[in-house]
């Protein structure tokens, strides 16, 4: 006995360790103890709490499972408060739980995961959506249901699928809320939406209908009529019910519920009469859950457990199906030799000391094992499939988009993260390629709040007696497009007057003021006007104001109401009449080409032709005034001389298609030049004066003064001219005489300038093409329906009506309108003088060489004993002699012939005469003889 006694304390001493006391259980124990946190009697809490208990007494009737472990559920209210939960948390660290199914609450999730980090205690939560839970500060809290990040995607994609960009967000003023709705603003922020304006409600009971009523005033006031709740049921019924009272459930209102009234219509339909007129029309998202046959057992099972009394939705379907998840994990952890073992943490005791009894918490020892064992499940519960991706999110989150219409509901599409919105079910989807086109993109028709088809507009007017301040560039030049009232705020002129017509067009009453912008001594900054829109100084700019692409990247502009380009101006002199007029046509290159060619030809045919037309032959003079004729009467097709050889012909008729060309080209070239206006400077162009180092004038407060400087051009070059005036005068003076060598100014002014200004013409084409609109802040809807208007406008005449009021005043002649004529240059016709060229050396080449064969034909017939000394002038005179003799190849032979008879003729007549005069008889025949 004493031996044992003495052992007892050894064992004691060596078992226990100044790091905490160990309480060690079997591999697989008999019983695993979890815990349940979450507020019992809540929308979410009572089904919950059915939920999860049917699921525990299902794990632990199935002997699969866990192979005879059985699964001990201890539950703790956290009636929503944060300490409460937290409490509850630290009261379950005393019992050895390995895991705690809970919180719901985001609120309660951000407290007490602290708490499961410190001892390694997984939390899932089928309830808390705060998309920040999913951070890496806490590791062990593990989401069994989708996080608000996805659900306010699918709100993103619904106001953009229906084309709204402001949204106004009422949500509850906690982690809860405030974080949903950052994702929320996120999510909009992609699709170039935005919320204009978002309030919050109070978390607690303090809330009353005094301060909704103040809240939704405001609402009521503002211009979006689109309108996201993210509350809790209490609040959010209460916001209907104002809502309803001041008539914002009507027409034109768009009000959007995140899943907290669809688990209210999942669980306790039928709502009160009242309550559900108040919500008529409003759109609801819910998690959506596919269908499967395990599914509609168990909601009939549900049944017969509430009787009817309790409907199941979407949170408690994720809170069974949580046990189930833990419950698959703890086998999984078992098998892979988890040991549920539990240590006292030495630093409670020695940083806190006794009085708090934290020495009591435990921390459990393979809990990230557990961790790992949840994290890494891939099974199908009553909610679909249980799988986490990286970011310790479920896989595959979608969304039912239902409306709620009479006594219920009807689901209008469904949204996924793999394919968008759609009325096809997502598991459909996912056996087909993901397809995120807008064109895709599809919902069922809508019953909106006022019981009506149509799709709101997403906005109106805001109806709190606030004026648009709309800015007015208050011009010094060209009044005609913009002016003010002398002695008064009012505005006139073409741009004025396009603004009013569109907006009479518009569907409701836009109260409006014009202040001015600049002096009015000078033409004010247009880019500086654009850029007050954008501090709130200016809620619109309405005037001549191009669109470019500096304006556009902080500002909407309208459908642009006028073509605006700019173009360059310059001085114009007539060229009429003159001694040497005739010579303009052709520039100097192209007449020494065409008199050298006329010389060619004439020589080529000459060559040609030597031979065989007596019209080519006779004496030196003869041929060279022969030469010059031919090809000068070739200009006027006025050639006498028939030429015979078929090289000659072949020349001929290329040369005389060549002389048609240019002969027409003269022609047109003079008649143009006689008739039309001549530019007195070299510019031709944007880029002739690009390249020049001449000064350019532009308008005060144009932007062409920037863009000219972004394209190379520089700022000593550049002068700024403020009226048409100072135009003509700088372009009269030129730069010789301190003026400007061309204006570079916009499409609009420079007609209306030339319109009275003749003695200038605008060179080259528009180098820019742009347009003038009315600016407004970026995604106002106002500039989407004053485009609307204006392309109403321009549609029924109205538009250019408005123009011609302003802006017909030509008093130029006709004359003026025509336009530049150029000197013919060779380039023009170098191809036609080419073709020529190579037809007149074929024709030589074959001419030649048909004379050469010649030569070597008759060579050996003549002098063959020719010394060596004279064979090569030999040979050169044969050829020269060739070249120069008659042929006739046509009556040569028969000629021949003619001569020889006649010679036969002659012999027989000279022999009778000499036989008469010696008496012998006539037929005699005389021979001679040696």
């Amino acid at each position: 006995m004493n031996l044992i006694w003495f052992i007892l304390p050894l064992f004691l001493y060596f078992g226990l360790s100044t790091y905490g006391f160990s309480k060690n259980v079997s591999s697989r124990p008999a019983v695993v103890n979890i815990g349940a946190l979450f507020t019992f009697e809540s929308t979410i809490g009572r089904v919950a709490k059915i939920a999860i208990e049917e699921a525990v007494k299902d794990v632990n009737s199935n002997s699969s499972i866990l192979h005879g472990t059985k699964l001990a559920l201890t539950m703790q209210d956290s009636n929503c408060s944060g300490f409460f939960g937290m409490v509850g948390a630290l009261q379950f660290m005393e019992t050895d739980i390995v895991a705690i199914i809970g919180p719901q609450s985001s609120v309660v999730a951000q407290i007490i995961s602290h708490v499961a980090n410190e001892l390694q205690v997984p939390l899932l939560s089928f309830g808390a959506s705060d998309p920040t839970l999913s951070s890496l500060q806490f590791p062990f809290f593990v989401r069994t249901r989708q996080s608000d990040l996805y659900q306010m995607t699918a709100v993103a994609e619904v106001v953009d699928y229906y084309g709204w960009k402001d949204v106004i967000a009422i949500f509850i003023d906690d982690d809860y809320g405030r974080n949903g709705v950052s994702a929320l603003d996120d999510k909009l922020a992609e699709r170039r939406c935005r919320i204009s304006y978002k309030q919050g409600i109070s978390p607690g009971s303090e809330v009353n209908r005094g301060d909704i009523m103040d809240l939704l005033i405001k609402v009521a006031l503002m211009e979006s009529r689109i309108i996201v709740l993210h509350v809790n049921p209490d609040s959010g019924f209460m916001v209907f019910s104002v809502a309803q009272y001041l008539g914002m459930m009507g027409n034109g209102f768009v009000w959007i519920a995140t899943d907290w009234l669809s688990s209210v219509l999942d669980s306790a339909a039928p709502l009160p009469s009242e309550t559900m007129d108040s919500i008529q029309g409003v759109l609801v998202l819910r998690q959506h859950t596919p269908y499967s046959d395990r599914k509609k057992a168990f909601f009939s099972r549900w049944k017969k457990l509430t009787g009817g009394s309790l409907g199941l939705h979407s949170y408690g379907l994720s809170a069974y199906d949580s046990v189930w998840l833990l419950a698959h994990a703890i086998d999984a952890f078992f098998n892979q030799g988890g040991v549920i073992s539990f240590s006292n943490d030495s630093r409670l005791q020695s940083a806190l000391g006794d009085n708090l009894h934290l020495e009591a918490m435990n921390i459990f020892d393979d809990g990230n094992l557990l961790l790992q064992s949840i994290l890494q499940s891939n099974l199908v519960g009553l909610t679909g499939p249980i799988k986490f991706n990286s970011d310790r999110s479920l896989i595959l989150p979608a969304y039912d988009i239902i409306n709620v219409v009479g006594t219920g509901f009807r689901r209008i599409g469904y949204w996924s993260n793999y394919s968008g919105l759609s009325v096809v079910a997502p598991e459909t989807l996912y056996a087909m390629p993901p397809n995120h086109s807008s064109a895709n993109q599809q919902l069922y028709s809508v019953i909106w709040p006022g019981e009506t088809l149509s799709k709101p507009r997403g906005w109106v007017f805001p109806n709190n007696g606030k004026q648009l301040k709309i800015g007015v560039p208050n011009r010094a030049s060209y009044r005609a497009f913009v002016s003010r009232v002398r002695g008064t705020d009012m505005f006139k002129g073409f741009c004025i007057d396009v603004f009013t017509a569109a907006v009479n067009l518009l569907p409701y009453a836009v109260p409006y003021r014009f202040v001015p912008f600049g002096n009015g001594l000078e033409n004010p900054s247009y880019t500086e006007l654009v850029n007050m829109i954008t501090t709130g100084d200016f809620d619109a700019a309405v005037g001549d104001i191009a669109i470019v692409t500096n304006r556009t990247k902080i500002v909407d502009f309208t459908q642009p109401y006028a073509s605006s380009g700019l173009v360059v101006v310059v001085p114009l002199k007539k060229k009429n009449s003159g001694a040497w007029a005739f010579l303009q046509p052709f520039s100097r290159n192209m007449w020494i080409v065409s008199a050298c060619f006329f010389l060619l030809i004439g020589t080529v045919v000459w060559i040609l032709e030597h031979r065989t037309n007596d019209e080519f032959r006779g004496p030196p003079k003869k041929q060279l005034i022969t030469i010059l004729w031919f090809s000068l009467s070739t200009m006027f097709f006025a050639h006498r001389e028939n030429i015979v050889s078929t090289l000659g012909r072949m020349v001929l008729i290329i040369w005389l298609f060549v002389v048609l060309i240019i002969n027409s080209s003269y022609t047109a070239s003079l008649t143009s030049i006689l008739t039309v206006q001549l530019l007195s400077s070299p510019i031709k162009g944007f880029e002739s004066l690009k390249m020049s180092e001449e000064l350019i004038g532009y308008q005060v407060g144009s932007f062409a003064e920037h863009y000219l400087e972004e394209l190379g051009i520089s700022r000593s070059r550049l002068v700024a001219l403020g009226s048409p005036d100072e135009y003509a005068l700088a372009l009269q003076r030129g730069p010789e005489k301190g003026g400007v060598a061309a204006i570079v100014d916009e499409l609009p002014y420079v007609e209306l300038f030339l319109s009275s200004q003749c003695k200038f013409r605008v060179v080259g084409q528009e180098f820019t093409k742009s347009g003038w609109g009315f600016a407004f802040p970026r995604d106002s809807p106002l500039a989407i329906d004053m485009s609307t208007a204006i392309l109403q406008l321009s549609e029924n005449g109205d538009l250019q009506r408005i123009h011609d009021k302003w802006l017909i005043r030509s008093t130029c002649s006709l004359e003026t309108t025509e336009i530049e004529s150029d000197q013919l240059q060779l380039k023009s016709f170098w191809g036609l003088f080419l073709i020529c060229g190579i037809a007149c050396f074929f024709a030589l080449f074959i001419y030649f060489v048909q004379i050469m064969q010649q030569s070597c034909r008759t060579a050996p017939s003549e002098s063959i004993s020719a010394g060596p000394n004279n064979s090569i002038s030999g040979r050169v005179r044969r050829l020269l002699s060739l070249m120069d003799e008659k042929v006739d190849h046509s009556n040569s032979g028969s000629k021949r012939r003619k001569v020889e008879r006649s010679l036969s003729e002659n012999s027989k007549d000279s022999e009778l005469v000499s036989r008469r005069q010696t008496g012998m008889p006539t037929g005699t025949n005389i021979s001679s003889s040696n």
